[in-house]
């Protein structure tokens, strides 16, 4: 009894630990499980799987006909009956009737039918691709408020600072107090931040873990880690896009599909050929008869085939719209892409000069400023515009790298890297 109590103890112990721990994931854990869980791919693979299962029935016959009936019988019921050497009139027909369908159709049908699930094949994976770097995007603004949380904190430590040293100096008479005010009104300006800046932490959890396909309110924490791409190297050309874009696949995929179709609508101007089998069975002494006849469908008549010989030059008009929306998507993309480069380029200049120079340069200048107060070379007033302006620099250094990784997210959607 009393270990069963221990044993029972120790789970306690177990499930609370692990109740409170908050899951630490990497980009690499969230996409993998946005890929593998998220509705969307589920609704495509179903209407993949749909497309290819209706894809098995393509090479069916029509179906035989079979009927049964009187045949050449009289409306008078007497005459069925024989009379002396005469027999009966009438019989009962059963008949059977087989279409066989051209070979060449039944090719096309098939081609057109299982190249049907392609286009829903890369559909998906343009979903998962929005999918993806919307939730690469979410990542990001994650690790830039933990860096903004981070300065916060700081700042919150500085204006402590600032403020003790201030209430002590103006009992002693040594300092006034009109920069004291400033920092209390900052320190309570920092807490509002800290705040907000907390609030959007946990919208960007529910975001991330309803694109994971979770319960929103699943706690976790991720890795800050990040690196900034490098895009110098990369020709925003039509091979790059045409390689990477699902959308343009599909767009290619549709386009086969319209001229496979062309093919089925071309097949269906061949004719088709059939057999017809009727077996009388005769009143009243008639022998038995039968009648077999071949039978021929000629839909390439003039006055039949007028459906078909437009559905294919609309086909044809149709495969050149798809051309056209193409080169148009390319040029599209080309001239994003390009422009978000050069813009890319920019931020990561401004944020090397800001993490080497300006920074840098602001923080050796707190410090003085910080040394001079505690020596009381320097005034209060002084010193809060020291931090003030250095707060400042932190803070546009972290909104340059949003802004850095959210181009480095929209470029990766472009091309479809992820």
């Amino acid at each position: 009894m009393l270990k069963n109590k221990k044993t029972l103890l120790l789970l306690a112990i177990i499930v609370s630990y692990t109740s409170g721990y908050a899951q630490n994931l990497s980009l690499n854990q969230i996409l993998d499980s946005v890929k593998n869980s998220h509705p969307v791919v589920k609704m495509y693979d179903n209407e993949i799987r749909s497309m290819d299962e209706a894809a098995k029935g393509a090479r069916s016959w029509m179906p035989p006909q079979i009927g049964v009936g009187q045949f050449m019988t009289p409306y008078n019921t007497k005459l069925w009956q024989r009379e002396g050497d005469a027999p009966g009139m009438g019989s009962v027909m059963i008949s059977g009737e087989q279409m066989f369908p051209n070979k060449k159709k039944l090719d096309a049908d098939e081609k057109y039918m299982k190249a049907m699930s392609g286009v829903e094949k890369e559909k998906k994976n343009a979903s998962l691709n929005e999918l993806i770097n919307d939730a690469k995007q979410y990542y990001f603004e994650w690790i830039i408020l933990k860096k903004k949380l981070l300065i916060l904190n700081e700042n919150q430590n500085i204006l402590d600072f600032m403020i003790k040293s201030a209430e002590l100096r103006y009992k002693n008479g040594l300092d006034k107090i009109s920069a004291y005010y400033k920092a209390k009104a900052a320190i309570g300006e920092v807490k509002n931040m800290q705040l907000m800046f907390e609030n959007e932490i946990k919208d960007r959890r529910i975001r991330l873990n309803a694109l994971m396909g979770r319960n929103a309110n699943i706690s976790f924490e991720i890795d800050t880690t990040y690196a900034l791409s490098d895009f110098s190297n990369l020709v925003f050309d039509s091979t790059l896009f045409n390689a990477n874009r699902s959308d343009l696949k599909s767009i290619d995929r549709e386009i086969s599909l319209a001229y496979l179709k062309q093919e089925t609508e071309k097949a269906a101007l061949k004719p088709q050929f059939g057999i017809r089998y009727d077996n009388m069975f005769g009143f009243a002494g008639q022998p038995l008869q039968y009648t077999i006849m071949g039978m021929i469908k000629i839909p390439m008549a003039r006055w039949s085939a007028k459906m078909s010989r437009a559905n294919i030059e609309s086909l044809e008009w149709k495969a050149k719209s798809y051309h056209s929306q193409k080169e148009m998507m390319v040029n599209e993309y080309s001239g994003m892409a390009y422009g978000m480069r050069n813009e890319f380029d920019l931020k990561k200049k401004q944020l090397k000069l800001y993490a080497d120079e300006i920074i840098p340069a602001l923080r050796n200048n707190y410090k003085t400023m910080q040394l001079g107060y505690e020596q009381n070379t320097e005034e209060l007033f002084m010193l809060y515009d020291a931090w003030e302006t250095l707060n400042m620099k932190q803070l546009e250094y972290t909104e340059l790298l949003n802004e850095a990784l959210k181009i480095q997210v929209t470029l990766e959607r472009i091309i479809e890297k992820y």
